[in-house]
């Protein structure tokens, strides 16, 4: 059976996985707290590699918080087509005024303050502060609470997870000094190789310190249930660790789909 692995030995090997392995995301270039803000809020619930396609169309129209702020609603969510869920678009728009209205332009700095912005929760006010600000701060989304939690104590099914809670209070324990590296290595940790349903256990270079590699197995069916004393994971993707629950459907077609349809037509309305 795989050995505990100390802290800083797990560091030392996903960060040096990290380096080899990172994909070149154009939110890893910046420091800009407003272009930050704006990739975290599109990786919510959308593959990356997607939003790095889109994000720098999104920009070349809102190159900054001032002309996203003082834009019609209307053209901020035309201009979010092709990244789903437009309600994050509205939640950004929201934000970003009263970033506006209460800091004068400028994304605040304090945890607190960010939390408190319309539409922004625990993890996107933790990953501004950290990516944009440079400041020591745990993070935890979907992926750092899958792998912290099979990493450190014995997990028997893919789906099983700590409690965010927990992983919150263990990603704090274990912050090395240069946690913006740390995180980021963490999240493309999870996704590359820590994967949700099928790990890839054999390619791991922490193996031998993971808790659950001797453990973990692929269940065929196992997808949704909530195993005994864990978590189920969502299975959508994005940076937010929300619950996945039954989709409200309107003639079997999910609501979703048709609210879709219905911005997509919206956002031709009035055009010549």
């Amino acid at each position: 059976m795989a050995s505990a692995g100390k802290p800083a030995g797990v560091r030392r090997a996903i960060l040096s996985w990290y380096r080899a392995n990172s994909r070149p995301f154009p939110w890893r270039v910046t420091r800009d707290p407003y272009r930050i803000l704006v990739s975290e809020i599109m990786l919510q619930q959308t593959q990356a590699d997607r939003v790095a396609l889109l994000y720098p169309e999104f920009l070349s129209k809102y190159p900054n918080l001032g002309r996203l702020s003082g834009a019609p609603r209307a053209d901020v969510i035309r201009a979010w087509k092709g990244l789903g869920y437009n309600n994050r678009a509205v939640r950004l728009h929201d934000a970003v005024k009263e970033i506006q209205a209460s800091y004068g332009g400028r994304v605040p700095y304090g945890i607190d303050e960010l939390d408190a912005l319309p539409g922004i929760g625990r993890y996107t006010s933790h990953a501004v502060a950290c990516f944009a600000y440079g400041r020591r701060t745990p993070l935890v989304d979907v992926n750092v609470r899958r792998v912290l939690s099979r990493i450190f104590y014995p997990m028997n099914s893919p789906a099983e997870l700590l409690e965010e809670q927990d992983v919150w209070e263990l990603a704090a324990r274990i912050l090395p000094r240069d946690a913006y590296s740390w995180n980021q290595a963490l999240m493309e940790f999870g996704a590359g190789v820590c994967a949700a349903r099928a790990p890839r256990c054999g390619a791991c270079p922490v193996k031998t310190m993971c808790r659950s590699a001797a453990k973990l197995r692929i269940v065929s069916n196992g997808a949704g249930r909530r195993p005994r004393g864990g978590a189920t994971e969502t299975p959508a993707a994005g940076s937010s660790g929300t619950r996945a629950t039954a989709e409200p459907s309107h003639f079997a077609v999910p609501r979703r789909i048709w609210r879709g349809r219905i911005v997509d037509h919206l956002r031709g309305a009035g055009r010549a």
